[in-house]
């Protein structure tokens, strides 16, 4: 009855809408909200319908005029609503969509719509994710030919209590997913559970609602049209989690060695760890990556941890295997491969900058193969304890001035997307070789500074591909793409230089 993707688009004037409806037409979308309520006349919405669908009569339109009240734009009386539907109709929009609190305030206005056009009755809620069962309920009492429900992900496990409903309720016509960062996933798995259709934001334009994933991404990261109930689920669990690649680089890197399975971003705040385990337990998720705040802390929700990740205290890559979640560490090998291709590590000086999982795990890593290291941070008692552990120095950030390196570590998130400007050196780096575990962006301030003063550079991406196909073959068990990946890595890192991508 619907297409898969529907592209939202809310523009203030009609020739504006209508080029951002080509532009996706020309990109092969074929299914298109128009939201008329953004139109400063929405009275001339319907005209520019019409326009549309001479010109493009394979495409689909949904037509939308949400009231202000109901956090939309239009700030006419429900009369006034459907009386602008009506119209949208009479021009060829084949759905229409109208909000729960007018049908209930024109009892009438379902009818009236129906018989013009596929109706859609939607409920929004923009604070929460409601008990869901009682929001379908009250869609159901009126007639319609499927129901919208678009809730609020204030935490990871409100995405499996959105998608659920449509799965428990097969016998409906659902469009279901949850808004914001935190509901990304929802958008790219609703299909799965059974929503009629998942929407999209276009590549061009401002998306309409918190959360969007541009139609063009959907399609080619995530493959959503061709992911199944048996397709497996992974992803990456950080906070913040928008900057991240790595659904990019191992999607790509499924689709490469025709593996059915999808990568998502779960934003997982510092406190709601086990909150997504949770969630990992019911989607269910087969693997997970681990990044800034939880490579430490996810250790206590593990069944079993390898013996070198148990030493460092931190895990990176987390699988699920037998019924087991185990974890491992990825990124000490990955430092240590980054690293030799540049210098002798044996009896080398390492300073390495932070205290975190990923400091943790260079530490015990350049330990491991003969370095000697000095450790520097914001976190005293932090820093201590991984000295202690390691055999290594605790230094104090004022102590710096006049000590020298062989190779200096950065393993913080200072210069990472977005905050691309700071770094924790002003001047002098104290250090012939300087590695940022920092990829985001390619070269970050402190590498730039480090090339600038002629000093042998290791930027983050070399660590984060030998990490990322490390995971891709405990997952897989296939031999990871290497090339495909790094290709893709270098095109995304790229395109983020000219302006960041929806999220």
């Amino acid at each position: 009855m619907f297409p898969s993707i529907c592209v939202a688009l809310g523009c203030e004037e009609p020739d504006a809408l209508l080029k951002a409806a080509d532009q996706e037409a020309e990109r092969g979308e074929t299914f298109f909200e128009f939201r008329l309520d953004y139109l400063r006349k929405p009275q001339d919405g319907p005209a520019a319908i019409r326009r549309f669908l001479a010109r493009r009569p394979e495409a689909a339109v949904l037509a939308t005029c949400r009231r202000r009240p109901n956090h939309g734009a239009f700030d006419g009386s429900v009369g006034e609503q459907v009386g602008v539907l009506e119209a949208a109709a009479e021009a060829g929009a084949q759905f229409l969509d109208l909000e729960i609190e007018s049908a209930e305030q024109h009892p009438a206005a379902c009818s009236a719509l129906r018989s013009r056009a596929r109706l859609i009755v939607s409920y929004h809620n923009f604070e929460s994710t409601p008990a869901m069962e009682a929001a379908l309920r009250r869609l159901v009492r009126h007639q319609a030919d499927a129901y919208k429900l678009a809730v609020t992900a204030r935490k990871p496990s409100d995405i499996h209590r959105a998608l659920a409903l449509a799965r428990a309720n097969p016998r409906q016509r659902i469009i279901v997913f949850a808004m914001g960062e935190i509901g990304i996933p929802s958008r790219v798995l609703n299909l799965v559970y059974g929503s009629q259709f998942t929407f999209a934001a276009p590549g061009s334009a401002v998306a309409t609602a918190p959360g969007q994933i541009q139609a063009q991404q959907l399609r080619r990261i995530y493959h959503v049209e061709k992911l199944s109930s048996s397709s497996k689920i992974f992803g990456v669990i950080a906070d913040p989690v928008g900057h991240s690649l790595s659904p990019v680089v191992h999607n790509r890197a499924f689709q490469a060695r025709r593996v059915d399975a999808v990568y998502v971003p779960f934003r997982v705040g510092a406190t709601q760890l086990r909150d997504f385990m949770t969630l990992a337990e019911k989607l269910p998720v087969a693997g997970f990556s681990v990044t800034i705040p939880h490579k430490q802390r996810i250790l206590r929700y593990l069944d079993a941890v390898d013996p070198l990740a148990r030493r460092i205290g931190a895990v990176n890559t987390v699988w699920r295997k037998a019924g087991k979640w185990r974890g491992l560490n990825a990124d000490a090998p990955a430092v240590i491969a980054s690293l030799k291709q540049h210098v002798k590590l044996s009896g080398a000086t390492v300073l390495i900058i932070g205290s975190g999982g990923a400091a943790r795990a260079a530490a015990f890593a350049l330990t491991d193969a003969g370095a000697r290291i000095s450790i520097v941070g914001i976190e005293p008692d932090q820093v201590r304890a991984l000295a202690r552990a390691t055999g290594g120095e605790m230094l104090a950030a004022e102590k710096l001035a006049g000590r020298r390196f062989d190779i200096v570590v950065h393993a913080t998130p200072l210069g990472m997307y977005p905050r691309v400007d700071e770094c924790y050196f002003n001047d002098r780096i104290p250090a012939d070789v300087v590695m940022d575990m920092v990829y985001n962006p390619l070269e970050t301030k402190l590498l730039r500074m480090a090339r600038e003063q002629g000093k042998v550079t290791v930027p983050g991406i070399e660590m984060f591909l030998d990490q990322a196909a490390r995971q891709f073959e405990v997952w897989t068990g296939q031999p990871a793409p290497r090339a495909v990946m790094e290709q893709v890595v270098l095109e995304a890192l790229a395109a983020s230089q000219s302006g960041p991508a929806a999220r």
